[in-house]
Parts: structure tokens; C-alpha cells; sequence
């Protein structure tokens, strides 16, 4: 049976302060990879896997004043996210955190929404 996990019931953290407003967080692992081969074939015979890099996202109504500071000094911060439903949670952190970037859109007839996308040096998973 998959885990199920509700926006409405789950939190995150920037430096431990809690991070208002979040509507969405998104992200991704990537894995250096290159592929290797014999001479005189075209077929891979080995795989070097290298630098692994985390990626992502965080959609915050309106805006986070916390956030916006982080990017403005360049500072390295800690993210910590708790996804739930019911009884079940499971612990999602990013160490070495930066905000590489800060987008604003506002649509007709709905709020301010702001997607800031950081990377990180890991992610954590338990």
C-alpha cells in the first residue's frame, strides 16, 4: 500500500522556525552519470557514477520574509519537512541549503504565490 501524504497536515522548517504560508515543495536528486565503453564496440560496458546534486522548490503564498533574507545575504540555512497523514510521518531534511533563485506571480481573482528554488549539499529521508 502507498504512503499517503497531506499537504494540510504536514510542516516544514527553515532553521527551525516554521515556514509560513508553504503550498507546495518539490524536489529532485540527480546523479552525475557517465557511461563507458570498450574500443572497437558501441556497447556500454561500465557505468562512473559521480557529484550527486539536490534540487528544488518551495511555493509560498504570497511571499516569506525569511526566505527573502536568506537570499539576500547568501546564507546557508537547514530545511526540515514532516509529511503526515494520520499516524504516519515521514522526516525529510536538506542540509547545506541555498536560495538560488526568487520568482513572483500573482493571478486574477487569487493571491500572491512565490517559488523560491534552492539546492542543497544532501537530503535526508526517514
Amino acid at each position: 500500500m502507498p504512503q499517503l501524504y497531506t499537504s494540510f497536515a504536514s510542516q516544514a522548517t527553515v532553521n527551525e522556525e516554521t515556514l509560513e504560508g508553504l503550498q507546495s515543495i518539490e524536489y529532485r536528486e540527480i546523479k552525475n552519470r557517465h557511461d563507458f565503453g570498450a574500443i572497437g564496440t558501441d556497447e556500454r560496458i561500465g557505468v562512473y557514477f559521480g557529484l550527486k546534486l539536490v534540487a528544488g522548490s518551495l511555493h509560498v503564498a504570497s511571499a516569506s520574509t525569511t526566505l527573502d533574507q536568506l537570499l539576500a545575504d547568501n546564507a546557508t540555512f537547514s530545511l526540515s519537512v514532516t509529511l503526515r497523514h494520520n499516524d504516519t510521518t515521514r522526516n525529510v531534511t536538506f542540509d547545506g541549503c541555498f536560495v538560488e533563485e526568487k520568482m513572483f506571480m500573482l493571478g486574477l481573482e487569487t493571491h500572491g504565490e512565490t517559488t523560491y528554488t534552492f539546492t542543497a549539499t544532501r537530503v535526508r529521508e526517514e
